[in-house]
């Protein structure tokens, strides 16, 4: 059984005279589901979950080399597998060929199918950051999966600053590293603003009630899609989508009527992110890395000069910023795969690969 799907695509490129053309998504294999329970995880704080649940998908066979590819904040390993994204990516011919690489995609803690707060501890779930995230994911790695070496981790958003991650806290682990929208800085600027602001609307909302609530506080909703506004999607597909007051009020109607979520894991999602830092271990990378950013993401301005200064500290590193366009998302643009997928394929065919650790 095969996932098939069409994905619309506009084409790229003046010379193609601003004409319209479709993309087509190719089949890959049906993901398999799987769970594993860690016994007695010990987070950064001390804290110790008796049984953490970590759930993920694979696509391709086993034997395939293998490749880990991670999700953004309140997402799941299910949006990495869309027609935007797994379908411009892991059909036959394409960059990550399922016939040749073993695909794994991980629900984060707190995230998905794995353990999360709104399983039944609410607000007495530990308080996790990125690096209980990225440990986990290892030893889903090597303890369960017996993947001993990675040809590839490849990020999106959180999934990217966790890849920046990986490669410094794990170096021998993986050939090449794909960080994308994402910087190597501590986490800062509008982006923190904006997260706290975002927290602190749903701590501050009396319905809440300290995590305790029998309904969604509706200050959640509003503050989630205020966020999401904010810091995703870029002016030109907002001028599209709303291009009178009347149709901007019809599309943020919409929003607001699909949004779906709960508040503490949310919440937990946004807080993890408060003391990302991965700037002081960017000389121990030794993977080939390929951080990928879009010329209009609004939670990684690319006026402030941060990824070209800091690449300058990764020994095999470069950066490529897909230019602003009225095809790209701002921050959601490297959610579609079509815009760097080229790039990618160029850094697997031409990466060395290195030893596996002992």
């Amino acid at each position: 059984m095969v996932l098939r799907s069409l994905l619309r695509a506009a084409c790229l490129g003046a010379a193609l005279l601003g004409a319209a053309c479709q993309a087509v998504a190719a089949d890959f294999p049906a993901p398999k589901q799987g769970t594993w329970v860690v016994r007695d995880f010990r987070f950064h704080t001390g804290e110790v979950l008796p049984e953490l649940k970590l759930h993920y998908q694979t696509v391709g066979d086993p034997g395939g080399e293998p490749v880990l590819v991670l999700h953004g904040t309140t997402g799941s390993s299910a949006s990495m597998l869309t027609p935007a994204f797994g379908g411009e990516l892991y059909g036959p011919g394409q960059p990550l060929d399922a016939t040749k690489y073993f695909i794994i995609l991980p629900d984060a803690i707190g995230t998905g199918g794995s353990s999360k707060p709104s399983d039944g501890l609410r607000m007495k779930f530990p308080r996790y950051n990125y690096d209980d995230m990225v440990d986990a994911q290892y030893r889903l790695l090597r303890e369960h999966l017996r993947v001993p070496h990675l040809r590839l981790v490849i990020g999106n958003s959180m999934g990217g600053m966790q890849t920046w991650m990986w490669a410094q806290k794990y170096p021998g682990m993986m050939d090449v590293a794909v960080p994308m929208a994402s910087l190597p800085t501590p986490m800062s600027g509008r982006n923190w603003t904006l997260r706290r602001l975002l927290t602190e609307s749903i701590r501050r909302d009396p319905a809440w009630n300290n995590g305790n609530y029998t309904t969604q506080p509706p200050g959640f909703q509003l503050a989630s899609i205020f966020f999401a506004t904010a810091t995703n999607g870029g002016n030109h597909s907002y001028m599209k989508a709303g291009p009178t007051r009347e149709k901007a009020d019809d599309a943020l109607e919409a929003r607001l009527k699909a949004f779906k979520g709960d508040a503490n894991d949310h919440l937990l999602q946004w807080e993890s992110s408060a003391d990302y830092n991965p700037s002081v271990g960017l000389e121990k990378i030794t993977a080939t890395l390929l951080a990928i950013n879009s010329a209009d993401d609004e939670r990684n301005p690319v006026e402030l000069g941060i990824l070209e200064r800091e690449l300058k500290r990764v020994k095999n590193g470069r950066g490529y910023v897909i230019p602003a366009s009225e095809q790209t998302l701002g921050h959601g643009t490297t959610g579609n795969a079509r815009f760097w997928k080229q790039e990618l394929e160029g850094v697997l065919r031409t990466a060395p690969r290195i030893a596996s650790p002992q």
